[in-house]
């Protein structure tokens, strides 16, 4: 049995105290016994695409590894947690990206998985702030099981979604900012729930809360099964730690590991996907 943690959390417009709170957050999480914690999108900041022109944006980002990154690694390390974190990272050759450091529960960095998808519409304006990720959609292998991310836009994406089954995830987790009435009324849980049951893995994904200046963030944040069915979830507009246990062996009896994903033809698709 796998336990985690989905911190749902709003940020105010002080990174310090955001991250410190992101830090309780890991302590709280690791007290009740959960062996992977996941944040919200952006995690430590505003979240400044809502903004066309956010100035201040910029000098918010920082390398990976990097402050924030260093601090949850000693945290992590402390407690033998998992951590997926999400933050503006800052790339040594000047771009810019929307990114979670995958942080294993010895501490070490796994990786960081980048969106790889870049959208721009009222309120989202992150063709401004963002560069496209390049590191695909990598599945890491973390002491407490195999686990992929898809990043907010990510989620839309089936094909993205797929990828991250046929590199054999157990679980996915979604890493979102989603504000109320973004989309039609259940989609978002729809959208997840569709993906969780053709892919055959758990996802979970972990939203932002609060007011913020254009934006009123949703929560519920969930947690779905390999058969599309929800589990547990967060209230809305509250801040929450969702504590839910999973039995990862499951995907192994999924439809998806039993049938979908055997029964696929992708020497058709290639020239589909175009």
């Amino acid at each position: 049995m796998t336990t985690i943690a989905l911190a749902q959390l709003s940020a105010s417009e002080n990174k310090s105290e955001n991250t410190e709170r992101c830090i309780a957050a890991i302590d709280r999480a690791a007290g009740a016994g959960a062996d992977l914690v996941v944040f919200p999108e952006l995690a430590a900041l505003r979240f400044f695409p809502q903004f066309r022109d956010a100035d201040w944006a910029r000098s918010a980002a920082e390398p990976v590894p990097g402050p924030t990154t260093e601090l949850i690694q000693a945290k992590a390390r402390e407690h033998g947690i998992v951590v997926v974190f999400n933050l503006y990272e800052s790339a040594a050759d000047g771009r810019f990206f929307d990114s979670s450091p995958v942080i294993d529960a010895d501490g070490s960095l796994l990786g960081v998985t980048r969106m790889v998808h870049i959208t721009d519409y009222a309120c989202f304006h992150e063709r401004k702030y963002y560069d496209p990720g390049d590191r695909g959609a990598p599945v890491y292998l973390t002491g407490c099981g195999r686990i992929g991310v898809a990043i907010c836009y990510d989620r839309h994406y089936p094909e993205y979604m797929r990828a991250l089954a046929v590199g054999g995830a157990d679980l996915v987790v979604i890493p979102q900012a989603g504000a109320v009435a973004e989309w039609p009324d259940g989609m978002y849980e729809a959208e997840v729930r569709g993906a969780a049951f053709q892919n055959g893995y758990f996802a979970a994904l972990c939203n932002r809360v609060g007011n913020e200046p254009n934006l009123d963030f949703a929560g519920e944040s969930f947690v779905v099964s390999p058969d599309g069915a929800v589990l547990a979830r967060a209230p809305r507009l509250e801040e929450d730690l969702l504590i839910v246990d999973l039995d990862l062996s499951r995907c192994a009896s999924s439809p998806a590991r039993t049938l979908f994903l055997r029964d696929r033809r992708p020497e058709l698709y290639r020239e589909w996907l175009g």
